[in-house]
């Protein structure tokens, strides 16, 4: 019998003495070994090398005790066990997350948890050199996006490293929970100015907060709010300038391709009315909508506005304005030429999507993505619309054709990150990245 169980600080549960009397083994952090009555002469494994553990679980000949902090099966070692075909009884504790929050006296129903530690998600392109600089990636742009985040971190991956990669684009509130349950327990409320600098004790838990959204509405599902309920939305759902708006049917199949999703970082280059980047905000993406025209990002500004979504805009001619932001998973570039796909193809790390009107620009645009390492694809586009006509009968109308050139990178051939040189972003009322 593997029995795992879960310590939070307080009492251990009843039956514990007896379960670690019984036990072959008895795995745990050396924290928690310190913590619980383990008999004289017992064998035990400190928790450093999580495999190296399992193996020796696995080796076991009789009953065995893995002590664990919170609920070990929130992110916890359960997952693994049951991974390695064992059955496990487990006794759980409070979960770190429930702790920061009541000790935040706040609800956490509405709020998103990420985790900063094990293996980036299945299908995600490298990113940089370590498997935490994958994660604490995806974790800031989970931030940037959503109002009330719990962050589970990790070594190199905590409130430091987080407040930096956050500000100062992203406006929020940390609360940082150290050694919850213990009797050095501390919780700090902090900016991400002053937590960049200040250290930090392991473990801990960081809960992001946008200040103007900390309880968000009662709903029915825990954690982000569900994906929408519809997409492509009809252009009349966005203020624009001369008609001058991604079509819904072309939007429809761009969003198929961009795949935006919690956890990315998507940019819109030429947004002009921000219609693709309000469509993946809705998908719980960060974005950045890229515009030069300061008439066109106050239209956006008020596209944004109108969806209650987070949508950051920076204003400025691509390809120079790209280099201050953060490195994208997927580009829609709804204008510029080749010079501008190549920029964008340079720093996106899954796919980027690119619709142009004239046919001449197809080609150009499909060598500036093979030329950096993408497999590409290009398709045209064209609706007809039925529209009434007197008597009650109808006709075709047509759309303009639209040549949709886009690429999805082999993720050998991703380009670690270079060093940030990043200047604040346009912040949005009701968000910003």
């Amino acid at each position: 019998m593997i029995t795992v169980v879960g310590l939070d600080g307080g009492p251990p549960p009843p039956s514990l003495p007896g379960l670690l009397a019984a036990a072959s083994l008895i795995v745990g952090g050396a924290r928690h070994l310190a913590a619980v009555p383990v008999p004289p002469g017992a064998r035990t494994v400190v928790m450093g090398n999580v495999p190296a553990a399992l193996d020796a679980v696995a080796d076991a000949s009789g009953d065995v005790v893995v002590l664990a902090s919170g609920d070990p099966g929130f992110f916890g070692i359960v997952r693994a066990l049951r991974a390695r075909g064992h059955e496990p009884r487990v006794l759980p504790a409070v979960s770190s997350v429930a702790q920061a929050f009541a000790r935040a006296g706040l609800p956490w129903d509405d709020a998103l948890i990420v985790s900063a530690h094990g293996s980036p998600t299945q299908g995600a392109p490298a990113y940089g050199a370590s498997e935490q600089g994958r994660e604490l990636r995806r974790v800031v742009n989970a931030c940037r996006a959503h109002p009330k985040v719990a962050v589970l971190t990790a070594p190199g991956s905590g409130p430091a490293e987080l407040a930096r990669e956050l500000f100062p684009q992203t406006p929020r509130t940390f609360v940082v929970c150290e050694n919850l349950g213990e009797p050095d327990e501390r919780v700090v409320h902090v900016r991400p100015a002053e937590a960049s600098t200040r250290p930090w004790r392991d473990p801990n838990v960081v809960l992001v907060l946008d200040p103007r959204h900390a309880v968000g509405a009662k709903g029915w599902l825990a954690g982000g709010r569900p994906g929408p309920s519809v997409w492509a939305l009809p252009e009349d759902a966005f203020a624009h300038r001369d008609s001058l708006v991604t079509k819904a049917e072309v939007r429809a199949f761009a969003l198929a391709k961009l795949g935006p999703r919690i956890g990315d970082m998507v940019w819109d280059v030429g947004a002009g009315s921000g219609s693709v980047a309000i469509e993946c905000a809705r998908f719980g993406a960060a974005v950045i909508a890229i515009e030069k025209d300061e008439a066109s990002c106050e239209r956006i500004r008020a596209n944004v506005r109108a969806h209650e979504v987070k949508v950051a805009v920076s204003r400025g001619t691509a390809p120079d304005v790209l280099r201050h932001l953060p490195d994208p998973d997927a580009v829609f570039v709804g204008g510029g030429g080749p010079d501008v796909v190549r920029a964008c193809a340079e720093r996106a790390l899954r796919t980027v999507v690119v619709t142009l009107a004239a046919l001449e620009r197809v080609r150009p645009s499909m060598d500036a993505l093979r030329a950096e390492g993408f497999t590409v694809e290009a398709v045209q586009l064209q609706a007809n619309r039925l529209s009434p006509l007197p008597g009650d009968v109808h006709r075709l109308a047509a759309t303009n054709p639209v040549h949709v050139v886009w690429g999805e990178r082999n993720p050998t051939t991703v380009r670690p990150p270079e060093p940030p040189h990043r200047r604040p972003i346009t912040d949005l009322p009701g968000g910003a990245l």
